[in-house]
């Protein structure tokens, strides 16, 4: 008998094994109940789906048990309720294998340490734990609940005398709320974990403000972090991205007995899914992918500088599409001038007429009117007075009225025409932003003068307008005119010469081929003869220089208009294809911070663009030269980083496609008579689908030095590959030193672990360009060498997205950034890289120390 035991135990093997492996198994139990505590090494898996788990555990770091409630199906424990939180248990797990969760016969949840002393209680709601059997349960949809049995007389069923979804911590899972439950006193409010390791309530709060229209806030201590903006009956006003989501349904409750918020999955929905604030303040929303094994983070806020709290003032209007982002309404200035100039713009702005409230009683003679801001975030509601029977007609009444008033506008657009109710808001008004496409009217009050000349400058523009259309109407006329008689005399074919660009280019629009955006393209199409004369020949005086595509022109049309003429050389590394694909991307997107460009010309092998004139040349025209650095003050050089910044933005999230530039360095940074910069040289740029996070291309194209380390070696790239080479671009910013060569006075590769590792000496304001003599800002510049640094980090997934750069660049000091990890060093892989792209190594080839300021395009074979 003796000899069969080895057999049996390992037939059994299997099934032991799954049992340790399947801890949602349907043996393990979901309840306890009075006498039979949950204790430290065990743990609850909720009955059903197996979705969650309950249990004791010690977080990474940290030297305490906590009892908490985590995904019981997802790789990466993520722990999405804490009990005790603010009472650890002393010691880690190991230590406290007595520690216990227990339900008293009364209903009371309790928390206990290896000595049985109780750190934590729940009692149950008034009346619903006497005379009646409790159980504590973990449910399928991670609520912990308590529920107390039938009463003894029979008279009642079973009723939930407590649950942990009426206390949340830091996550809000799908059926849970936030807001005000006023029949139970419970204020249900998401509280930051004190640090990643430290469960313990921080600072950092998010919570319903039930006074005026309910809104959400975000709290960091006594600073407001963010505002939601109201619910307009659909979504949030100030949560854009909600109409985007597919799978979710959101609910708003504002009744007598509650204003919660609370999300969940649609029917049949399979996502895995929470919304979690974090001890930094991003309230982020997440989904776990099952074939990637990891969190997915599709939505944050603060998302950029105008999701802070009324970064412009009472009466300004921020706009991340402008420069700057901040401006007073119409009829309002700024009540510190001087401080507006220099981009403090929290004062606001005041009135320019003060308004007529001498009529206002009867709200009809008074001369006030309004004005509509378009796709507004509205105001801060805190002190805002709703009135949901009131029709946007008779809410201006109303405000008209009473002199206080300030603004109206819809309180529910979900609502018929007429009966949406109406906002009314009094005094200044606060934390006001706009957006491209999305947002609600807003109607602020003006006084009669202020009215009187927008409408005169509305008249001026319609007068100017149909000059103008008559004029050109006139002028078109002629023109064909002028094109009939010079068709007639014009030879059929083109008169051999020695000019060779005679001719004319007979394109009318233009198409991307083999691309899955291939529609035509209304765009001006140039004749070489007109370009030619623009340039007097493309002559080597109007030469502003010749990359890898080939040489860049001014010239100056006959209108006087000056231009940027680019030729594509037949040697150049871009294509036909690169060419037609930053002439489709460029003619789409208009921001402040991209280059515009005029028109193009296909003529025969000659591919050209026609740019708008950028008087100041290249950011590497003045940066990496000592005489020319100088006219580049610390102001200058501040603004160049914010102005990328923002065209960078655009092109990640604001603009109609999601484009990854895939070329950004100093030499694609034109600056213009005013050295406002914009980014240029698009024909390496990709378009990302909606769910496309990352690409892997077997063509690596750029400049080495200013790739990410994921993308010079592995082909992988994402808006995260840009976002490296804007840190390098700020670093060089700061330092007027380009990111090559080892340093001769440290034992560092490159520039971005010699600012690096001057950051952690406390040595930074040493990198700081010695043009400067010491003028500059040294707030700013931490700030800035702390963003690149955190830009520059080897793992994409530690870089911030480009709005949370634009919010780092807004912060209010250097301190308040988090510590960048060791960056990425790029020249160290690209000298590895170059090694195994080629088999020339003879001595005029570059060596290592000056790789990463070569331009390559490497294709592998297939």
């Amino acid at each position: 008998m003796a000899s069969r035991s080895p057999r049996i135990s390992f037939l059994l093997l299997p099934q032991l094994l799954s049992l340790l492996l399947l801890p949602w198994a349907s043996h393990a139990r979901d309840a306890i109940s009075p006498g039979q505590p949950l204790r430290g090494n065990e743990t609850l898996v909720s009955a059903g789906g197996g979705s969650f788990a309950l249990g004791f555990f010690t977080p990474p770091g940290s030297n305490n048990t906590y009892l908490g409630v985590w995904y019981a199906r997802v790789s990466v424990r993520t722990v999405v309720w804490v009990a005790n939180r603010a009472a650890p248990i002393r010691g880690p797990l190991d230590h406290n294998a007595r520690a216990a969760l227990s339900v008293s016969a009364d209903c009371t949840l309790a928390v206990s340490d290896s000595n049985s002393t109780i750190v934590w209680s729940a009692p149950p709601a008034a009346g619903l734990g006497l005379g009646r059997d409790c159980t504590a349960r973990i449910q399928d949809d991670g609520n912990l609940v308590v529920v107390a049995a039938a009463a003894a007389d029979g008279g009642e069923g079973e009723r939930v005398s407590w649950q942990g979804f009426d206390h949340p911590t830091d996550t809000l899972l799908p059926g849970m709320r936030v807001g005000v439950d006023f029949e139970s006193g419970t204020n249900m409010t998401l509280t930051a974990w004190a640090s990643p390791s430290d469960p313990s309530p921080g600072p950092v709060v998010a919570v319903m403000d039930v006074s005026g229209d309910p809104e959400v806030f975000i709290w960091n201590g006594d600073e407001k972090v963010w505002r939601s903006g109201p619910w307009d009956g659909v979504q949030f006003t100030g949560v854009p991205d909600t109409a985007t989501y597919s799978g979710f349904t959101f609910r708003f409750v504002n009744s007598d007995r509650e204003v919660t918020y609370s999300f969940h999955l649609a029917p049949g929905a399979t996502i895995v899914s929470r919304l979690a604030l974090n001890s930094t303040g991003l309230l982020q929303r997440w989904t776990w992918v099952e074939s990637a094994n990891k969190w997915n983070m599709y939505w944050y806020a603060p998302k950029d500088q105008c999701d802070a709290v009324s970064p412009c003032g009472a009466n300004g209007v921020c706009d991340t599409n402008a420069l700057p982002v901040c401006a007073c309404l119409r009829g309002f200035s700024p009540r510190q001038p001087d401080a507006w100039a220099m981009r403090e713009n929290r004062a606001g702005c005041a009135r320019a007429t003060p308004l007529d409230c001498a009529r206002a009683g009867n709200g009809n003679g008074t001369s006030d009117g309004f004005t509509v801001v378009p796709h507004a975030k509205v105001p801060d509601t805190t002190n805002a007075t709703v009135d949901f029977g009131a029709s946007l007609d008779q809410c201006r009444r109303l405000c008209l009225a009473n002199c206080s008033c300030a603004a109206y506008a819809s309180a529910n657009l979900s609502r018929a025409q007429g009966q949406r109710g109406c906002v009314m808001w009094y005094g200044g008004l606060e934390d006001l932003r706009v957006y491209p496409n999305f947002g609600q009217d807003l109607y602020v009050r003006l006084a009669a003068a202020d009215l009187d000349s927008i409408s005169k400058s509305k008249k001026k523009v319609q007068v100017i307008t149909a000059v103008t259309v008559s004029i050109g109407t006139l002028a078109v006329i002629l023109a064909l005119i002028g094109f009939f008689f010079w068709r007639r005399k014009r030879t059929k074919s083109r008169l051999p010469g020695p000019n060779k660009w005679s001719g004319i280019s007979h394109s009318r629009g233009l198409q991307s081929e083999g691309t899955s955006h291939g529609d035509d393209l209304e765009l001006p199409i140039f004749d070489l003869e007109t370009i030619a004369a623009a340039t007097d020949s493309f002559s080597t005086d109007n030469k502003l220089g010749e990359g890898g595509y080939g040489p860049v022109y001014k010239g100056k049309l006959e209108d006087g208009e000056e231009i940027a003429v680019k030729t594509l050389s037949k040697a150049s590394t871009q294509g036909l294809d690169e060419f037609k694909n930053e002439v489709m991307l460029i003619a789409k997107l208009q921001h402040r911070n991209l280059v515009r460009l005029l028109g193009c010309c296909i003529c025969g092998e000659e591919k050209i663009l026609i740019y708008e004139y950028m008087a100041n040349k290249s950011l590497d025209f003045f940066l990496f030269d000592k005489s020319r650095s100088m006219l580049l003050n610390w102001q200058t050089r501040y603004r160049i980083i914010e102005g990328i910044a923002r065209g960078l933005l655009y092109l990640h999230q604001d603009s109609r496609y999601r484009i990854v530039h895939r070329d950004l360095k100093t030499s694609n940074i034109l600056l213009d008579e005013d050295m406002i910069p914009k980014i240029s040289d698009f024909g390496m740029a990709r378009i990302f689908g909606g769910n496309d996070s990352e690409i892997n291309t077997l063509r690596v194209v750029g400049t080495y030095g200013y790739m990410a380390p994921e993308y010079a070696m592995d082909g992988v790239f994402s808006v995260k590959s840009d976002v490296f080479s804007f840190g390098v671009i700020v670093l060089e910013i700061i330092t007027g030193t380009r990111n090559r060569g080892v340093y001769s006075y440290s034992n560092h590769l490159n520039l971005l672990a010699h600012a690096w590792s001057l950051l952690n000496e406390g040595n930074s304001l040493d990198l700081v360009d010695g043009t400067l003599k010491g003028s500059f800002d040294t707030d700013e510049v931490l700030k800035c060498l702390k963003a690149g640094l955190l830009c520059v980090q080897e793992n994409p997934e530690d870089r911030p997205l480009m709005s949370q750069v634009l919010m780092m660049l807004a912060a209010t000091d250097a301190a308040s950034l988090p510590t960048p990890k060791q960056p990425g060093f790029a020249a160290r892989r690209a000298a590895a890289a170059t090694a195994t792209a080629t088999e020339d190594t003879s001595s005029s080839r570059p060596d290592c120390s000056f790789v990463d300021s070569m331009t390559i395009t490497m294709v592998e074979g297939r």
